[in-house]
């Protein structure tokens, strides 16, 4: 059997652990990284790195090297991805698979905004008279807010973001987990006013989070793409393991 991950998150880099030397062995297993972080994180397994060239470039390489099932262990903001691996999915007759970790709940105390974009994100900054603005939506969605000249930006990403970019800005490369004690600190340094993220989940980055309610905070919060209808999504990377050892590869029985 060829498994082909579609990874760059810790959920993709943990299925990849569990097939290579879990409870669910699979002979062959792919991952693939879009190549947008410098320095990524090599799972277990065969690696590669780039697109495919959209949705038929992906339906080829699934044929062409005999993939038997294709899980989308992509960002939850990956929305073209994902809808390039179900078109492809689709045209191979390759059984898909979404696997997506949990998006944050709202606790008591959050003063949350919700966006639907970066665009409708940019647009409450200047109801929410903001000032000095912790930017953690990545380095790929700055455009939207470079029109803003008045508010300060600190921007967190992993690798240098590039332009059109806010005028008014300072970068801070990191990679979590972050801790509460350090996103505690950072909101006070910076006398940040507002925070911006994006709902992607997991505990690695949660944390500004909880710093933001304890310091009253108001945070944007921009929502996720929608899985293609009809698509199953589980959301640990023990449950995808057990979906791939329970589907017929391609229609095919295991073994």
């Amino acid at each position: 059997m060829h498994v082909l991950i579609l990874g760059g998150t810790t959920e993709a880099r943990r299925l990849a652990e569990l097939l290579a030397a879990g409870p669910f062995p699979v002979p062959r297993v792919t991952t693939s990284l879009a190549g947008r972080v410098s320095a990524p994180r090599t799972p277990p397994g065969e690696a590669r790195v780039g697109g495919f060239g959209g949705a038929g470039g992906l339906a080829a390489w699934l044929r062409e090297h005999a993939v038997d099932l294709l899980v989308d262990a992509t960002h939850p903001f990956a929305g073209t991805i994902t809808r390039n691996a179900a078109h492809a999915a689709a045209t191979a007759g390759v059984p898909l698979l979404v696997l997506r970790r949990p998006g944050w709940r709202r606790t008591e105390g959050d003063l949350w905004h919700d966006a639907g974009s970066l665009a409708e994100a940019a647009a409450l900054l200047p109801a929410l008279a903001a000032r000095r603005v912790f930017l953690t939506t990545g380095r790929m969605g700055l455009a939207a807010f470079a029109p803003l000249t008045d508010p300060w930006f600190l921007v967190r990403s992993v690798d240098a973001p590039g332009e059109p970019a806010p005028p008014r800005m300072e970068v801070l490369l990191d990679r979590g987990p972050f801790t509460l004690a350090g996103e505690r600190e950072l909101l006070r340094r910076h006398r940040i006013d507002v925070l911006v993220t994006k709902d992607s989940g997991g505990a690695a980055t949660a944390p500004k989070l909880t710093a933001a309610r304890e310091a009253g905070l108001p945070v944007i919060v921009v929502r996720r793409p929608p899985v293609p209808g009809g698509v199953p999504v589980v959301t640990e990377p023990e449950a995808a393991a057990r979906w791939i050892a329970e589907t017929p590869a391609g229609g095919r029985p295991h073994g």
